[in-house]
């Protein structure tokens, strides 16, 4: 497999509130208030609540004093209040429960159609508020963004997506117009963008598919499985001709494939062992009905949601208890520039990181990844970084932050030998941890899990603190190992659903997605402390917000090797880019090969 770093191309009730600060207004709004946060010259923060409580830790925004000057309050007539800093305006119309932001020219370039919170019941008895903003399209407008996605869209106005982390799939909750604005939408759980008002539960067919049997690779290690095949059908009934978004999801927390046809025509179809669980297309209809057909997996429960498409983007949370989104002004690069002056600018990566970075499924000893550097070099072929991959910790458990010393018996040397052929080494870790190894049991002793998985809990500072020592002790200080593989941050499997965080003082789903900042801010941070000589490289599968300030690079995870995989991979790549992320890389031959019983990172040349 070739890894090639890409740089990205497109460079409340008032008396309930805390007092605010100097960039700050709040102004009365429908049955509670707006709070105005201007975080630079091209931004501002607006946030919707009937209480403002600001319980929540602060990790998108970095904490900088803003140099935006003196507020200006401008009573305008019919209901209208203005407040303007820098180059950027924001209008709050009372009456039309709306908000406009101008940008430098005085130009109109985003207006709200609906800000509101609505309730959602659990079955547990409790109570949750969500969000929902909404904003009228022009005709002619493009959007881009939301991270990357297995869709093949790179403009998705009017797709609905779901933002989860998983797999091949990095939600970064942020949108970037050709019409002058970006939004970044402040949740750190759940996204639904544009999401369907009809839903379609596909029926199981009685008659059983083909078994095949595939070498899938899974956090504990490489195995057969069985799968089958099966058909799923339904009816949808149209109400009205015209263009609908279609989101597809197998209801399971990963897909094996993505396939829906109506009345005979093949909508999607893509087949891979790991793929986010929803897919998402634009298809035109006639009014009536139409046949659903879906050939997927036999344990999926599938349902189809559409979405008329009607000029409107919509952005929705089931419970972050306000409305909190931030408005980008300006050109493209104007716009990036502002959102990472406002989530942390990245810092300037290793030279060699640009290189070629030269990886397999895994090596399995030391010899065995000496040998292989030294081909390199002995056939001229330019590398930079060779990666070893998971498993090297052999009997010592899973992530146990541990050489196996029968396979790697000097893992200095080993370090050494390449720093001397002008190579560096790339070490894959995780964030969960065996609970039989000597780090696992502490971990699980200390209560640094999070319950019920293995996954460690990097929203308990003291559990962070702890993986990290570890990490530093163990790899970093004896070996000077020069770049870090973080795998899995997602958590894999978005396996925060249903959990407790935070020494459960949190519902997992209120920080589902959020999770992989925490992981990366870890290992940066250490790094940075322990070893602040070295320029910190980062290689992670998932991402969020503000991770571009940590040196990380994000890449596709485990993509198949058809050429219509790699085609998706391109447009996965840019719109990473219009997310504003700098760094980003896919799996250039792919993760699976198949047909080949061997599984691992493809090594094809492009």
């Amino acid at each position: 497999m070739i890894r090639t770093l890409i740089s990205c191309l497109i460079v409340l009730c008032a008396t309930a509130a805390a007092p605010a600060k100097d960039n700050q207004a709040i102004i009365p709004f429908q049955e509670g208030s707006i709070r105005l946060t201007f975080l630079n010259d091209n931004a501002v923060r607006v946030e919707y609540a009937k209480e403002f409580s600001d319980t929540l830790p602060e990790w998108i925004y970095v904490n900088e004093s803003p140099r935006i000057g003196k507020l200006n309050k401008t009573e305008l007539q019919n209901g209208i209040t203005r407040i303007s800093a820098g180059k950027i305006k924001a209008d709050i119309d009372r009456n039309k429960r709306a908000v406009t932001i101008t940008d430098a020219q005085g130009r109109p370039v985003f207006t709200t159609r609906d800000i509101t919170l609505y309730s959602t019941d659990n079955p547990d008895g409790t109570r949750d508020t969500g969000a929902q903003l909404s904003w009228d399209n022009s005709a002619d407008e493009h959007l881009y963004g939301l991270g990357q996605f297995q869709d093949g869209f790179t403009d998705i106005k009017g797709l609905s997506r779901r933002l989860t982390q998983v797999n091949t799939q990095i939600s970064i909750p942020f949108i970037l117009s050709n019409k002058g604005y970006g939004i970044l939408w402040n949740n750190y759980g759940l996204t639904e963008y544009n999401p369907g008002s009809t839903t379609v539960t596909l029926s199981r067919s009685e008659k059983a598919g083909a078994a095949r049997e595939v070498n899938i690779t899974t956090t504990e290690g490489a195995r057969m499985e069985v799968r089958r095949d099966n058909t799923f059908t339904g009816v949808i009934d149209i109400p009205e001709s015209g263009d609908y978004s279609i989101l597809l999801d197998v209801g399971q927390k990963m897909a094996r494939r993505h396939n829906l046809t109506i009345d005979g025509k093949t909508i999607m179809d893509q087949r891979n062992l790991w793929l986010p669980p929803t897919s998402s297309s634009i298809v035109t209809l006639t009014k009536g009905k139409h046949e659903l057909s879906a050939n997927l997996e036999r344990g999926d429960n599938p349902t189809v949601t559409l979405k008329k498409l009607d000029g409107t983007s919509t952005l929705r949370s089931p419970m972050p208890a306000k409305a909190d989104f931030t408005v980008f002004t300006g050109t493209p690069d104007e716009i990036i520039a502002s959102f990472r002056s406002a989530t942390g600018h990245a810092p300037m990566m290793p030279e060699w990181a640009l290189g070629y970075i030269h990886c397999r499924e895994r090596f399995h000893s030391q010899d065995e990844l000496l040998s292989n550097a030294a081909e390199f070099r002995k056939r001229e072929i330019p590398v930079d970084v060779i990666v070893q991959d998971w498993q090297y910790w052999g009997k010592h458990g899973w992530n146990s932050m541990q050489f196996d010393e029968d396979a790697y018996p000097d893992p200095k040397a080993m370090v050494d030998s390449l720093h001397g052929m002008d190579m560096r080494l790339m070490l894959s870790v995780w964030s969960k941890i065996d609970k039989n190894s000597p780090v696992g049991k502490e971990a699980d002793a200390k209560g640094y899990y999070i319950p019920g998985s293995d996954w460690i809990d990097f929203f308990n500072p003291e559990a962070s603190q702890f993986y990290w020592n570890n990490f530093s002790k163990r790899l970093l200080m004896p070996y000077e190992i020069d770049a870090w593989w973080q795998d899995a941050t997602e958590p894999e499997n978005d396996d925060l659903e249903g959990r407790r965080v935070m020494n459960g003082r949190y519902r997992g789903e209120l920080f589902r997605n959020v999770y992989p900042l925490l992981v990366n801010r870890t290992v940066y941070e250490g790094c940075r402390t322990d070893m602040p000589q070295k320029r910190t490289m980062i290689l992670t599968r998932c991402g969020f917000p503000g991770i571009q300030r940590y040196g990380a690079a994000m890449w596709t995870g485990d993509v198949g090797n058809d050429w219509e995989t790699f085609r998706r991979q391109i447009a996965s790549g840019l719109s990473m880019a219009a997310s504003g992320m700098p760094w980003w890389t896919y799996d250039a031959g792919g993760f699976f090969r198949p047909g080949d019983p061997t599984v691992g990172h493809g090594d094809t040349a492009v």
